[in-house]
């Protein structure tokens, strides 16, 4: 995985997991806070997804064979769109569930009343230096793009995705942090069961957003308006070509770009001539756009209607 795919960010954040994932669970069976069981599941959802990254990124750098010509650079899009479903079904659906289950059945925390706000609070800190690595990373290559535009426009998966967790771990630990407080304030298991429905609603929500914008991945994006005018560009800027009659690109991986074009060259041109010419152009494309790594131009004459 290059380093555009955030390897620091998802092991920042699988280790901050693991062990908070451990610490929640002790605290969820001494006090017996929905909240912290909850928050031990998603702990353990997003160790998994970051597993799922980093196992995707290994298999995305495999050959090209002949069945899968194109290489397996799409696969670390497969992966990302699993961790969608972890997220939704191992971390969603259960805290709704164990939501469900606390409003029949509330009970307040009389046990180790301490240890959910301990553990909570410093689940708040570890997270936040997983999170602050993930948004180190994003910077380095989201360039001037908002915050929002790189999680929709990013090809790398993996770093939007870790962005989205991170953020969604915190905000769940501050629900939970209030479900818990203001149980062991009014003695009342309604608020915990509260803090554990607003951390099942807002990893639903969290991994609808992944599911849909890894879905495009998927399907197959186009490079960026940038990557599509430099490539222009560098095809129109030589002699052998007239101008770009039409051109597709599309995303076979992250770090690869595929290049389809149809090109207008002179009509009294040999086909050696032609043959070179298309030579020159790919070479200016991988020259301005390193990542175009299968080129494929076809020579037409172009003929100007009316």
């Amino acid at each position: 995985m290059s380093a555009g795919g955030g390897t620091r960010a998802i092991v920042a954040a699988l280790l901050a997991n693991l062990g908070i994932a451990v610490t929640k669970f002790i605290a969820w069976a001494l006090s017996g806070s929905s909240s912290m069981l909850a928050e031990a599941i998603h702990s353990v959802a997003d160790s998994g997804n970051q597993i799922l990254l980093l196992f995707g990124g290994r298999r995305a750098q495999r050959e090209a064979t002949p069945l899968h010509p194109f290489g397996f650079g799409r696969e670390r899009y497969i992966y990302a769109f699993i961790v969608s479903i972890v997220l939704f079904s191992v971390g969603g659906l259960f805290a709704l569930y164990e939501a469900w289950h606390k409003f029949q059945h509330p009970t307040p925390i009389t046990a180790w009343k301490w240890l959910p706000v301990t553990v909570l609070l410093v689940a708040i800190v570890l997270e936040s230096f997983s999170f602050r690595t993930a948004i180190v990373e994003s910077n380095a290559v989201r360039g001037k793009a908002s915050w929002k535009e790189f999680i929709r426009r990013a090809k790398a998966p993996e770093l939007p995705v870790i962005l989205l967790e991170d953020l969604g771990a915190l905000v769940g630990l501050v629900f939970a942090l209030i479900g818990v407080s203001m149980t062991l304030i009014t003695g009342s298991g309604y608020w915990d069961a509260a803090g554990t429905l607003m951390i099942g609603l807002l990893l639903v929500v969290i991994a609808v957003v992944l599911a849909l914008e890894t879905k495009s991945l998927l399907l197959g994006e186009s490079a960026t308006d940038e990557h599509v005018k430099a490539i222009a560009a560098a095809i129109a800027n030589g002699p052998e070509v007239e101008r770009v009659i039409h051109m597709r690109t599309m995303h076979l991986g992250p770090e690869e770009l595929l290049v389809a074009a149809k090109i207008a060259v002179r009509h009294d041109e040999t086909a050696d001539e032609v043959a070179k010419g298309i030579d020159a152009a790919e070479a200016r494309i991988r020259e301005a756009v390193p990542i175009a790594k299968v080129i494929y131009l076809e020579p037409d004459i172009y003929y100007q209607k009316g």
